[in-house]
């Protein structure tokens, strides 16, 4: 059965409308006379029409403004993209000059991690008496040691869409859903590569700046020849990494034969194999 998150163990959080608060002088001012000043990030396009106010793990408070978004448009550049996700490289891609290698942050930071989980783990307080001061040090140590993690993915995952938006006008991506790999043990590697982050940093950019971002069903891509549109009769296993098409004999990278088979199913490679994979829509546009 699920858990239940208990009140008092979540992080605090506060959400206002539009007549819950207002913006003047550069300050944050929430309804029953709550005046905030604001360190502001970047500057609001718009005017908002809601705030989010919550805090972190780290004890850092934030606002969150949802404001109508702004196409930024950029300049044609008269190619196209395939993007598959995998372990071995978080991103490969049609083109080698933008193949995203797996950083390993979590990786690197792990041996830090296990020192404060082993210090929480000695101080943990018995059931029903208020946590030691050692334990709470050690518990913001390795919230810090996680949030560094995650804004290090982040960061990768944004400038790497963002220089695939920049350099291409329509891009095929694999639908795929990480979740999937969950149920293997290549669980803690697949989480390590941030593949739902990446993609949604990808998406939002494309989105930003008005390219065309094609989601590709990932059934069968693996199988799949992006020549001829054969497919073989089993499907392969995760340490052969080359593709061998029985019926045209083409050799290639197992990778990058299915980047490719993401742009024939996207319908961006006119020169390709029409018609590849099964039956049913395999391709729908980003909203």
């Amino acid at each position: 059965m699920p858990r239940i998150k208990r009140k008092r163990a979540a992080l605090p959080t506060l959400n206002y409308t539009r007549r819950g608060f207002r913006l003047k002088d550069g300050r944050l001012h929430l309804a029953g006379g709550i005046v905030l000043t604001v360190v502001w990030s970047r500057e609001l396009p718009s005017d908002p029409t809601s705030v989010r106010v919550y805090r972190d793990s780290l004890g850092h408070w934030y606002a969150s403004f949802v404001v109508a978004g702004e196409t930024q448009p950029l300049r044609a550049t008269d190619a196209v993209l395939g993007v598959d996700w995998g372990v071995r490289e978080t991103a490969t891609t049609t083109s080698d000059a933008h193949d995203l290698p797996h950083a390993q942050h979590g990786k690197t930071a792990a041996q830090k991690l296990a020192r404060y989980q082993r210090m929480m783990a000695r101080r943990k307080p018995a059931k029903g008496q208020p946590a030691s001061r050692g334990y709470r040090q050690a518990r913001a140590q390795a919230a810090k040691v996680y949030k560094k993690v995650a804004r290090q993915r982040q960061d990768t995952a944004r400038k790497w869409a963002k220089r695939v938006v920049r350099d291409h006008d329509a891009i095929a991506v694999e639908d795929f859903r990480p979740r999937f790999l969950s149920k293997t043990t290549m669980i803690r590697k697949a989480a390590d590569a941030a593949i739902g982050a990446t993609k949604r940093a990808l998406i939002e950019m494309g989105r930003k700046h008005g390219r065309d971002i094609r989601l590709v069903h990932p059934a069968h891509t693996t199988m799949d020849c992006a020549t001829c549109g054969a497919r073989t009769k089993h499907a392969l296993p995760l340490a052969e990494r080359t593709y061998t098409c029985t019926a045209c004999g083409a050799i290639s990278p197992r990778d990058k034969n299915s980047a490719r088979v993401m742009l024939v199913r996207a319908g961006l490679d006119p020169a390709g194999a029409e018609g590849v994979g099964p039956a049913g829509p395999l391709v729908r546009e980003a909203a």
